[in-house]
């Protein structure tokens, strides 16, 4: 039985700062590991099909890295030509880019999977087999190639090859390695993961210990809730590994839960420089709405989903973070060469600077040489934001 260690007290404030460190956003980033670096320390990268700005996979480091080229955060995740690919793409948080080296620490859930006895999608008699014989034969190829992606123009009502190679995707036979027009490209596992990986088929209770250690490493300090979130594990499944886990007992001033936090975070004062940027609604920051709301006393929804005439911030509402803390949201478009900030709201005069700063430079990123800003939800700023767009500009 492992001895508890003792606990150690944290304000609110240093539970925020340490949060903002883990994510990569306080302090001084690593420059020279780049887009990879950003998905190690982060742990995972959540993928989604909605592109305002950019899509969600792209914003996650330029908001740790500022304006690195798109065209180098793709080829990080996938580059084509590889030997064996850097990254794969499994279900974490919700369906995510994770690092290569973490493949074994997935085998509990594919191991699941396997194990599942109900799918919403029905798997035609052969079609399994016909995809893994497909893939084997000509190499990757896209769901188009092995047989098409629908059977119908609905999005939903994908084709037996569609099931069959997402279905082997899940099962570990299959990976993706890479995206092609934001088509996933399968390839046979035994073929694109490294074999000292493919082969490490570790126990569940190894492969929960290792995600409840990065998850902690990955917020810094949480909560049994937060750690679980993180990849989307179940409470019990935190409860039986956590005391061997190395995160140690912390508590945290008004969190009224005890909490978890990676020893290394508790070493040494969280300082350095506050990133001011927007933040993808799918930022891990922000990932879990209750843990926003304990740290930033903000609350944060994305209303893509919502029907139009019940949002209350935006379609694409991206929160802006400054000075280490959540000081408004903009709900971003572009039109040709102007980026659009379709409704902009502030948590004060205070929060002018930071927003101006956070849209000229993504703007700059997307190449963009013009801001517009149609709604201000409170008017009396909309004249100070639009004064300090100017001067920011010049």
């Amino acid at each position: 039985m492992t001895t508890p260690r003792p606990s150690t007290d944290l304000s609110a404030a240093d539970a925020r700062r340490i949060a903002l460190r883990a994510q990569g956003l306080l302090g001084s980033p690593d420059r020279r590991a780049g887009v990879r670096g950003v998905l190690r320390h982060l742990g995972a990268v959540q993928l989604d099909t909605i592109s305002v700005l950019a899509r969600s996979h792209e914003l996650i480091p330029y908001a740790r890295l500022g304006a690195v080229g798109r065209k180098a955060v793709e080829s990080a995740y996938w580059k084509a030509g590889s030997a064996h690919p850097h990254t794969f793409e499994y279900w974490s948080h919700a369906a995510c880019i994770l690092p290569v080296e973490e493949w074994p620490h997935f085998a509990f859930r594919r191991r699941a999977y396997r194990n599942r006895p109900h799918w919403n999608h029905e798997l035609p008699d052969g079609a399994y087999d016909q995809v893994i014989k497909q893939l084997r034969a000509e190499g990757p190829l896209t769901a188009t190639e092995l047989g098409g992606a629908k059977r119908t123009s609905e999005w939903w009502d994908w084709s037996g090859a569609k099931v069959a190679v997402e279905r082997a995707l899940m099962y570990g036979e299959v990976v993706c390695v890479e995206r092609r027009g934001w088509k996933r490209v399968y390839d046979l596992a035994e073929r694109a993961i490294p074999q000292e990986l493919l082969h490490d088929e570790l126990d569940d209770t190894e492969c929960l210990r290792r995600l409840v250690r990065l998850a902690g490493q990955s917020l810094g300090v949480g909560t049994r809730a937060d750690i679980a979130d993180y990849h989307r594990l179940r409470g019990e499944q935190v409860d039986a590994v956590i005391a061997d886990s190395g995160l140690v007992p912390v508590t945290v001033e008004g969190w009224g839960k005890p909490a978890w936090a990676d020893p290394a975070a508790l070493e040494t004062p969280p300082r350095g420089r506050h990133r001011t940027t927007l933040l993808s609604p799918f930022d891990s920051l922000v990932w879990e709405r209750a843990r926003t709301e304990r740290i930033f006393g903000f609350t944060h929804r994305l209303e893509a989903y919502v029907p139009k005439p019940k949002r209350v911030y935006g379609y694409f509402a991206m929160p802006v973070l400054a000075g280490g803390r959540l000081v408004g949201r903009v709900d971003p478009a572009r039109e040709g060469s102007t980026l659009v900030a379709r409704q902009v709201t502030l948590d004060g005069p205070k929060a002018v600077a930071a927003v101006a700063q956070a849209l000229w430079e993504a703007a700059s990123w997307v190449d963009c040489t013009d801001v517009r800003v149609e709604r201000v939800d409170a008017p009396e700023l909309r004249e100070p934001l639009a004064k300090e767009l100017t001067r920011t500009l010049g």
